[in-house]
């Protein structure tokens, strides 16, 4: 199974919205329930959400297997040699199959320079969860961020070191 990370810019905006909302719709709703998926989609999903985090800074990649785009992830460098992985979706029906320890192992020879890598996961979250673990992701803090319009975030923060 070959599985490749394809660097994604604004032409690829409609494809990670999609990508995104397929993927949110089908694993989120029994984790933070229907409204706050809807809230989180229209304000992180949209066309210029997504452009305006690429301009500031962080890289996306589509996940490629085969012929297929099967997920994506956004990464960004908060100083030298440290990283935060803002997003890394794969489609629900590719899991278990070994495409996000590929695509993370991808993710690693494209930062060689990675001394560590931060990321938040929701903390109901438990097959990401584990596999991070999987990955040698520690959980380094709990944290509660209120996004707006009643909601919050409830996430673990998870570092990968080196």
């Amino acid at each position: 199974m070959k599985v490749q990370l394809i660097a994604a810019d604004v032409k690829d905006i409609p494809e990670i919205g999609a990508l995104a909302f397929k993927i949110w719709q089908n694993h989120y709703p029994n984790i933070i329930g229907q409204a706050q998926v809807d809230f989180m989609l229209g304000k992180l999903y949209n066309e210029n959400a997504l452009a305006a985090q690429m301009q500031s800074g962080q890289q996306f990649y589509l996940i490629r297997q085969e012929d297929e785009n099967v997920g994506f992830l956004a990464i960004s460098e908060t100083k030298p040699g440290n990283y935060f992985l803002h997003k890394f979706y794969i489609e629900t029906r590719k899991h278990r199959g070994g495409i996000g320890t590929k695509a993370f192992d991808a993710l690693l020879k494209l930062i060689p320079n990675a001394r560590e890598i931060k990321l938040q996961v929701n903390r109901q979250n438990h097959k990401p969860i584990n596999f991070y673990f999987k990955q040698g992701f520690t959980i380094t803090e709990v944290a509660d961020f209120d996004i707006g319009d009643g909601f919050f975030m409830n996430d673990f923060i998870m570092t990968w070191s080196k």
